[in-house]
């Protein structure tokens, strides 16, 4: 082996070395249990070491007519619909604002950002009390200005999904908007100054450098925020249960009631499958469509 070789030899070992544990911990957290899942999707593996039976697609047929799984697919999309783009709404215009607020950009960031890391469980039980229809803040300040007859939220179901969706906004979007911040921070000065000297406004300059700019930010948000609306399950199973009726039962809370409370592993593993390609599907289209709006 040549010195060349060798060179070339021992970096090559040096970087499989460093992405190894990653790997490793990939195989072990995320494709065994992918795998292991789409086995047992094939089952009706009911859990407590019973041995799993091969019965083919008979899950996956079962889940066409399954209007409980339907129903909780509806009520998903819904929650995306609503919570993607008002969470990329707030975060955007947050981040925009806090970019023009220097003086105060340190400590509105933190309030902005403090939810996000904040428990789950401890928003959920602390917005349940503010959502009380009889009791909550919520309904006695929309009396206060004249409103008589308030929603009940979540004792509605035309209401409860709603309600989720806004504290899961609440919670989320100053995660995203310091992502944005952070573009926007990125974006160079010259282009803004030349805009201003060649007369533009602030929302023009928001319109023809701001967001196009940013788009590559923009879209990593996007695919982010679509993922995680398919991930809801903390609020809705300590602010509803899925109540009232079925109205805000999703995938997740599904999946976690067929395999944990009903016992049948291998349809729940059928429902994650499922989870995993439309997620998968609705990403790789907005892959698709990247290059008609964002801007390299």
């Amino acid at each position: 082996m040549t010195g060349r070789h060798r060179i070339q030899y021992k970096s090559y070992m040096a970087g499989t070395l460093f992405i190894l544990p990653a790997f490793i911990l990939f195989a072990v957290f995320i494709f065994i249990p992918l795998i292991y899942g789409l086995y047992l999707s094939f089952t009706d593996y009911g859990g407590f070491n019973i041995k799993p039976n091969f019965i083919g697609v008979d899950n996956y047929t079962k889940l066409l007519t399954d209007d409980y799984f339907l129903i909780s697919l509806k009520n998903n999309f819904i929650y995306m619909i609503l919570f993607v783009p008002l969470t990329i709404l707030f975060a955007l215009l947050s981040a925009v604002a806090l970019n023009n607020i220097w003086h105060l950009r340190k400590y509105l960031r933190m309030a902005f950002y403090f939810p996000h890391i904040t428990s789950m469980v401890s928003i959920a039980i602390v917005w349940g009390l503010l959502f009380n229809p009889m009791s909550g803040p919520i309904n006695y300040i929309l009396k206060a200005i004249g409103i008589t007859n308030p929603p009940e939220w979540l004792m509605s179901s035309a209401w409860a999904l709603i309600a989720i969706v806004l504290v899961a906004v609440w919670k989320s979007f100053g995660y995203y908007m310091i992502i944005l911040l952070a573009g926007i921070q990125g974006i160079p000065t010259y282009l803004y100054e030349s805009a201003r000297l060649d007369g533009a406004n602030k929302f023009q300059q928001f319109i023809y450098i701001t967001l196009p700019s940013l788009s590559p930010t923009l879209f990593m948000v996007l695919i982010l925020t679509i993922i995680n609306s398919f991930q809801v399950f903390d609020l809705v199973s300590v602010m509803t249960d899925g109540g009232p009726g079925r109205s805000t039962n999703v995938l997740v809370f599904r999946i976690y009631q067929e395999a944990f409370s009903n016992y049948q592993m291998g349809y729940a593993s059928a429902m994650s499958i499922v989870l995993f390609v439309i997620v998968m599907v609705i990403s790789l289209i907005q892959f698709r469509l990247e290059k008609k709006w964002v801007t390299y």
